[in-house]
This record gives C-alpha cells, sequence and structure tokens, in this order.
C-alpha cells in the first residue's frame, strides 16, 4: 500500500518529547565537551541551555556531560561565562 501525502509524517521533525532518551544520539557527534572543572563555577547554565538535557548535576555541584545523548551542538561552552568548557574533536 503506498501511502498518500496526507498520511506521510514530515521529515526531520521530533514527534515525541524525550524521543532521544530512546537512542544513543551521541553517536552524531563530532565534537565533545570537556570540562575544566578548575574554571566552573557551578552556576549550571550548562544544564540549562542544553537542548538535549544531556548535562546531569554530580554529588559535588559540577555538571557533567552524559556522551550518549550529547550530539556535540556546543552551545554549552558558547553559554558557559567562566570559558570551562572546550568543545574538542571527537577521536
Amino acid at each position: 500500500m503506498t501511502l498518500g501525502w496526507k498520511e506521510i509524517k514530515p521529515g526531520f521533525v521530533v514527534t515525541e518529547a524525550g524521543s532521544a532518551r530512546s537512542c544513543r544520539t551521541g553517536d552524531w557527534r563530532i565534537d565533545r565537551p570537556i570540562v575544566d572543572r578548575e574554571k566552573c563555577s557551578k552556576c549550571g547554565l550548562c544544564y540549562v541551555f542544553c537542548p538535549e538535557g544531556a548535562v546531569k548535576e554530580d554529588g559535588q555541584g559540577y555538571y557533567e556531560v552524559d556522551l550518549y545523548y550529547c550530539k556535540g551542538c556546543g552551545i554549552c561552552a558558547h553559554e558557559c561565562p567562566q570559558g570551562a568548557i572546550e568543545m574538542v574533536p571527537e577521536v
């Protein structure tokens, strides 16, 4: 059976909230964020601005990136006021 134009879902559109959790989207990444704890002020802006929810607070108040879900967009590094996050090429 061939689908008509009304039955075809649009491409490149997220139709379900939180659907990225069902697969390891971090495999798409070409750059990864590295957090320098010496520079980190624990402000949490990386957590707030991460569009994938890949940044989590650890037990010491620092923020860590879950690389299984990080797509390497670099928003966390761009928004960090301390310059504590550097985007480096994926090896």
